[in-house]
């Protein structure tokens, strides 16, 4: 079983910025594709930024140009980090780690904050 833990969420004012972090824990996980997602309140979970095991990145159109997708896969562990920040980009935002069907393993989520 894969255990996902986000970390580095918080408050921020606008035009800041912060560094999440996700870590998983298990095996053969520098296969599986990692991403990003967020959720705001009233609004569906959207993809924000994905990276697989080569370190091929892609990116929402809004997070591009100010957010980085990267990983470790020695610690088996992705950031995002979200620079030029908005209150619009104020989420929730999940880890997941993707190894195709029925390999997908999301964390609780850690709270990002803007303020204007």
């Amino acid at each position: 079983q894969v255990q996902v833990q986000e970390s580095g969420g918080g408050l921020v004012q606008a035009g800041g910025s912060l560094r999440l972090s996700c870590l998983a824990s298990g095996s053969a996980l520098s296969l599986f594709v990692s991403d990003w997602y967020r959720q705001a309140p009233g609004k569906r979970r959207e993809l924000v930024a994905s990276i697989n095991n080569y370190g091929r990145a892609n990116y929402a159109d809004s997070a591009l140009g100010r957010f980085t997708i990267s990983r470790d896969n020695a610690k088996n562990t992705v950031f995002l980090q979200m620079d030029s920040l908005k209150p619009e980009d104020t989420a929730v935002y999940y880890c997941n780690w993707w190894g195709g069907a029925g390999n997908s393993y999301w964390g609780q989520g850690t709270q990002v904050t803007v303020s204007s």
